[in-house]
């Protein structure tokens, strides 16, 4: 794990805002992060698969500027040159992507590492000395990437949820009226990127959805 303390990420995992150029449209994507992290956002992962690493770096370099002084860590999705380059909070890694241990040596002991678990196996076996936040998931169906593993479902999530003693988000499909319901299964936080990047007013989505964690905490 690294020198951030697993308080300070479970806190930080409370409402995590996964982007998406294609949803965020007109708007785009840094205006759609100012706006969410006015209403609420804690975390914010910058994920665009189709871009190139040169433009991760350029989106994630403007993404730093907005954050600054927030206290709402940038976290990118699997490009550890990108997230070198742009001097990130950390790294999210998939089960298929570079391993949590390659992700944790290339970015060194102070960056968060965070690690996707499609199934209990895969939360029963993240490392907690290398990792320092698992996302579980997808709970739900979810449009926002076609290519996700089966849905865990909330029974599953409970289930995945208590093979690990790391902090943990809840991510896939996930919107306003599953909170209460997901923070139930002890998670610390929900993920979430059509319930903010899809809406036509991001800050007042995030607003609602960090009233309602509020409520179900």
């Amino acid at each position: 794990m690294g020198l951030i303390s697993a308080d300070q990420i479970r806190t930080q995992l409370r409402l995590y805002l996964v982007t998406d150029a294609e949803l965020c449209g007109a708007r785009g994507v840094a205006d759609t992060v100012r706006a969410a992290v006015a209403g609420g956002v804690s975390m914010v992962q910058l994920r665009d698969k189709t871009a190139t690493t040169h433009e991760r770096i350029a989106m994630g370099q403007v993404l730093m500027q907005i954050l600054a002084g927030t206290d709402v860590p940038l976290i990118i999705n699997d490009d550890i040159d990108a997230a070198i380059a742009i001097g990130a909070h950390g790294i999210h890694v998939g089960q298929s992507d570079i391993t949590s241990q390659i992700a944790r040596e290339g970015l060194g002991p102070a960056a968060i590492v965070g690690l996707s678990c499609e199934t209990v196996a895969h939360a029963s076996a993240a490392d907690p000395l290398i990792v320092d936040y698992v996302g579980i998931g997808p709970i739900f169906a979810t449009s926002t990437k076609p290519d996700h593993a089966a849905a865990l479902g909330l029974t599953g999530l409970e289930t995945a949820r208590a093979a690990t003693h790391l902090p943990a988000v809840a991510i896939g499909g996930l919107h306003l009226e599953h909170v209460a319901q997901i923070m139930a299964s002890g998670v610390d936080g929900i993920a979430v990127v059509s319930a903010i990047c899809g809406q036509s007013d991001p800050r007042a989505a995030a607003a609602a959805l960090t009233n309602a964690l509020a409520r179900a905490l």
